[in-house]
């Protein structure tokens, strides 16, 4: 008897995770750690950090415990194939044996995907794109340096990066692929007190997207289920803090360990659409992850609400709101109004046409020259987004169905609609409606 259609989710992953160093000190280290692992010559693979003074700092520690040290630091916010690829050539040039990611999920995003690169004898990053594509599971050892609260690449078996170069292209990946994971993940508090509060808001953002996706995701994963819980409440109740001060310690600790357990929850019980809008939008826009969940959120919780009111009533509590007497569904109206307001504490943009430039920004730059520098997406182009988000890899676990029209009207509202509570009405509807209240006005 085939039951697969009817229990379509029974089997329940329960990943491993990479050692890790968290805490104070953390990273000072890491030299010595990669001395152990037997290593030589690194490659650290990063953004750069311009002005933090990090990568100078990690090359000392290195090279003061003998492991020599290369640089590449050209990787991009939303990290593009030719990243991987690159950071692939000078591990091979420079005859090195480890990898080092230092920054946040496009530093170790781009380096797992080096690491892939350099175990297949240079084939392409875009080959490997989907659940366990590479066929040989030695990878270089790769330690990873955390300095952002929201990704956690540092821990995670999963990489997305965006395909520039194939017909799919703009096309921003994912990949599962178990022997990716780090070797050694790290998590020094005393790295992230430099990250512009933007980031922090960016980051946490992505950490309760992580976190509240996984809880709400149809696999319903008894063991991800309370971990996630735990980080939606870390993130919410530790986030304004860190954002207004960076040098907040407990604030920052806590957004860590937020950050480190929502990875471990969705590496078992996956995520859902608001990953999947997030990745489209960086696709065509390569804007920041995080800043796309943190705008998608609400929006996407509104439409998911119907599926499960009572697991969105749990997240209201976790976001400290007060829920009793109420009904689960008065409840979960209240998780939809916290992440509004948090949002807006943060000053998350309403929306994405109100997106202005910050720092990483690409809008209308680099590779994406030919794309605008403001998001005003037409209806052939939310067709194109639209699309992208129903053919993530996310999307299958979301706990409702999503349709082509369901996809095309939140992305309406992500770019054009305020963030408040029942905006879903279209830009169509807002304009013909003024236009019919004028009309009628007229006639009276």
């Amino acid at each position: 008897m085939d039951v697969s259609k009817v229990y379509q989710y029974a089997v329940k992953p329960v990943p491993s995770m990479p050692r890790a160093l968290i805490g104070p000190g953390a990273a000072e280290l890491a030299g010595a750690e990669a001395a152990g692992m037997g290593l030589k010559h690194v490659l650290f693979v990063t953004s750069g950090l311009r002005g933090t003074g990090i990568i100078d700092e990690m090359k000392s520690i290195f090279e003061k415990a003998g492991v020599a040290v290369s640089i590449y630091d050209k990787v991009e916010s939303n990290p593009k194939d030719y990243n991987c690829m690159d950071a692939y050539k000078m591990y091979i040039d420079d005859k090195c044996d480890g990898f080092v990611s230092i920054g946040g999920g496009s530093s170790h995003d781009a380096t797992k995907g080096a690491r892939v690169v350099a175990t297949h004898d240079g084939r392409n990053i875009n080959e490997f794109e989907g659940w366990n594509k590479s066929d040989r599971p030695n990878r270089p050892p790769h330690i990873a340096i955390n300095t952002t609260v929201g990704t956690g690449s540092e821990t995670t078996a999963a990489y997305v990066i965006t395909d520039t170069s194939s017909p799919k292209a703009p096309f921003k990946w994912v990949a599962v692929d178990f022997p990716s994971m780090a070797t050694l993940a790290i998590n020094d508090p005393a790295l992230f007190t430099t990250l512009p509060p933007e980031y922090i808001a960016f980051t946490g953002f992505d950490t309760i997207a992580h976190a509240s996706e996984c809880y709400t995701s149809n696999l319903d994963h008894p063991l991800a289920n309370p971990i996630a819980l735990q980080a939606v409440k870390l993130a919410s109740e530790n986030l304004r803090e860190a954002y207004a001060n960076p040098k907040n310690y407990d604030a920052m600790m806590n957004m860590i360990w937020a950050e480190y357990t929502a990875a471990y929850a969705f590496m078992s019980g996956f995520l859902g659409i608001i990953h999947s809008l997030s990745h489209a939008v960086c696709a065509y826009y390569d804007i920041h992850h995080g800043l796309n969940n943190a705008i998608g959120i609400a929006r996407v919780w509104e439409f998911n609400l119907p599926s499960s009111p009572r697991k969105f009533a749990d997240l209201a509590r976790a976001m400290g709101e007060d829920t009793t007497g109420l009904s689960n569904v008065q409840a979960a109206d209240k998780a939809i109004d916290a992440a509004i307001r948090l949002a807006r504490d943060v000053r998350i943009p309403e929306n994405f046409s109100s997106v202005k430039p910050y720092p990483k920004s690409r809008i209308g730059t680099g590779w994406y020259s030919n794309r605008p520098k403001e998001i005003r997406s037409d209806e052939p182009e939310i067709e194109k987004l639209a699309l992208h988000l129903l053919n993530d890899v996310c999307t299958p676990f979301n706990p409702r169905i999503v349709t082509m029209e369901d996809a095309r009207q939140i992305l309406r509202d992500c770019i054009y609609a305020p963030m408040g509570r029942n905006a879903h009405v279209t830009t169509h509807e807002r304009v013909n409606g003024k236009r019919e209240a004028a009309a009628a006005k007229a006639t009276r």
